[in-house]
């Protein structure tokens, strides 16, 4: 199960992750265009492990717990490393902070939910959240010196990339806060019986 192909391109997915923070810290164009091919790449993993598992009938319980915890690595690990390394635009940090604070409400709802055998299923809205978020981050991974690189200076990737991330704020809200009132109400009823 581990060795079925969607859930390689899960594992390629994390593993990604060191190498794109170091690329990040290395401060050249040439790694911020290395992070932005890595990026990517991981993005890439992302789409094509939910569509080969549905396709080819691997689906598990394994990779259905392993994708959105190797996305919620990515996203918040590449917000952490643009916050220190100082390479998100003015004001885009608090906007990382909500999208932070709604990862780690969502997984501990699922978590809470798994123990009490309930489900907290992914609406359509929580998978555009994600590829808004994804769009911007990799703008911000690429960053202005990337655009400058390959001679798209008037691309202003680090503003696009934050303003992307704002409105990645709004579905990152309204899923995050569909999600707490099903579950709570799941609580709730199960509580009753």
């Amino acid at each position: 199960m581990l060795t079925d192909l969607p859930n390689i391109l899960t594992l390629l997915r994390i593993a990604s992750i060191p190498v794109l923070v170091g690329l990040l810290s290395f401060h050249s164009p040439y790694a911020r265009l290395g992070a932005f091919i890595v990026y990517v790449f991981a993005c890439v993993t992302d789409y094509y492990d939910g569509a080969l598992a549905r396709r080819w009938h691997l689906s598990s319980d394994l990779g259905r717990m392993m994708d959105p915890i190797a996305d919620k690595l990515l996203v918040g690990s590449l917000l952490l490393a643009l916050a220190g390394l100082t390479h998100l635009p003015i004001f885009s940090i608090y906007a990382a902070i909500l999208i932070m604070i709604r990862e780690i409400l969502v997984s501990g709802l699922r978590e809470y939910m798994a123990h009490q055998s309930l489900t907290l299923p992914s609406s359509r809205l929580a998978k555009w959240k994600t590829g808004i978020q994804m769009i911007a981050i990799g703008f911000l991974v690429a960053g202005d010196e990337t655009a400058q690189l390959i001679q798209c200076s008037f691309l202003h990737a680090s503003l696009v990339g934050g303003v992307l991330l704002w409105l990645s704020v709004i579905p990152t809200i309204v899923s995050g806060w569909r999600y707490l009132t099903v579950s709570l109400s799941q609580m709730t009823s199960n509580m009753v019986r």
